[in-house]
């Protein structure tokens, strides 16, 4: 029985949607004590996520990129893909930027007064050049050990590339393998997906049991001018683009990406919702593998339009609550800084605010008080996090439905979950 001919109850999004709600009661009622009794249930459902990931990145760009066929086709697709990304991060950004000028949610702020947290460390490229050079794994055996998904891509579209140029009896042998590893992942892959629910639940369980909804108050006109933002994205922006540019009805693609929308927005993480948005975008969309498993990968890594967005209104705020006037050049510099930034945002929850600190020292915000103000705003992230994260997924969906359309492939979003 396939899940669009199941009862409600039984369709994951419906589970993981029941499995939220359970989980607020249950932080709520039980409060910290419960938290370490269930809280190790998204923990698991995390690791298994993380588990599955590398292989099944690796798997799916080499049997994609080595089926695109030679050069040509390759450089047509791959450009596509580039030229989708740049495009929706960068009308990402400037949603945002327009956002906080007109709201101007930091004027008046008294942010040192607001709930703080600390900042994790994470280790992110300071220049265009330093991220060039991290893509190029000096060890790709280490690069996948270390979950190093730039590295990890980059090398495993080169060896398809590779496997596509070599003789044909070389080429159909090491295709086969590789198509047959990534039948094989994906059909791991749907039975980790069938735990999300109870893993939903445990990591729900935690976010509200640790901190009940004293972190989503803080902040309040600042978090509601990046969900409006956030909105406006996901709502408008991102339709348009598929109207425009693949003639295909947002509302339609929204119905058959709402099991990896739901999520996104659960885990917080583009990364761990890899998998369910290659099965969301190839069985319910329609997308054929060659092109899903060529765009989506990398859109899991580079293509963060939630987060370039978030990063670009996060810089603009600081200053507002510093008192500091950007001008139009600095505002610039901040658009080019977060788009570049956003691509060295690992997959993760609430790298985007760590990343933060590339745009804000490209403007030259720096010190106690700036660091005060980030951790104040990490105290709230969480929920942002999930909003922005089922944009960047969203996102990295619309692109494979258009390239897919610009390819030929007729039968996209056709079929309605």
């Amino acid at each position: 029985m396939s899940d669009q001919t199941q009862p409600w109850y039984w369709r994951l999004h419906w589970q993981i949607l029941i499995a939220m709600a359970l989980g607020i009661a249950a932080g709520l009622i039980g409060g910290p004590e419960l938290v370490p009794k269930v809280g190790w249930l998204g923990t698991l459902f995390i690791k298994l996520l993380r588990m599955i990931i590398v292989p099944l990145v690796v798997f799916s760009i080499v049997s994609g990129v080595a089926s695109v066929g030679g050069g040509r086709d390759l450089g047509r697709l791959f450009g596509k893909t580039v030229g989708y990304y740049l495009l929706s991060s960068a009308l990402a950004v400037i949603v945002g930027l327009v956002a906080v000028n007109l709201v101007k949610p930091g004027v008046g702020a008294n942010i040192t007064g607001a709930e703080t947290a600390t900042v994790p460390e994470l280790d992110t490229p300071s220049s265009p050049i330093e991220l060039l050079l991290d893509i190029v794994p000096a060890n790709v055996v280490e690069a996948a050990a270390e979950a190093d998904m730039l590295a990890v891509i980059f090398f495993s579209i080169l060896f398809g590339i590779s496997i596509a140029s070599v003789g044909e009896g070389h080429r159909n042998r090491l295709l086969g393998f590789f198509d047959a590893g990534f039948q094989v992942m994906m059909k791991l892959t749907g039975g980790v997906i069938r735990f999300a629910p109870i893993g939903v639940f445990g990591l729900i369980t935690r976010l509200v049991g640790s901190s009940g909804f004293d972190s989503f108050r803080a902040l309040g006109l600042y978090a509601l001018t990046l969900v409006f933002s956030l909105s406006v994205h996901l709502f408008v922006t991102l339709p348009l683009l598929l109207i425009l540019l693949g003639r295909i009805r947002p509302s339609i693609h929204f119905r058959n990406m709402i099991e990896a929308l739901v999520m996104a927005f659960s885990t917080s993480s583009s990364g761990a919702t890899l998998p369910v948005t290659l099965e969301n975008v190839e069985k319910n969309v329609g997308v054929s593998n060659r092109i899903s498993s060529f765009v989506l990968p990398m859109g899991a890594t580079v293509n963060m339009d939630g987060t370039a967005l978030y990063e670009c209104a996060g810089a603009l705020f600081i200053a507002q609550a510093l008192g500091v006037d950007l001008s139009l050049w600095q505002q610039l510099i901040v658009v080019v800084t977060a788009l570049l930034a956003s691509v060295g945002a690992a997959a993760v929850p609430s790298a985007g605010l760590v990343v933060i600190f590339i745009v804000l020292e490209a403007i030259g915000l720096r010190g106690p008080q700036v660091e005060l103000i980030v951790g104040a705003m990490l105290a709230i992230d969480r929920p942002l996090d999930m909003y922005r994260t089922a944009v960047n997924i969203f996102s990295d969906s619309c692109g494979a439905a258009i390239i897919a359309r610009s390819e030929g492939e007729t039968e996209v979003d056709r079929v309605v979950a």
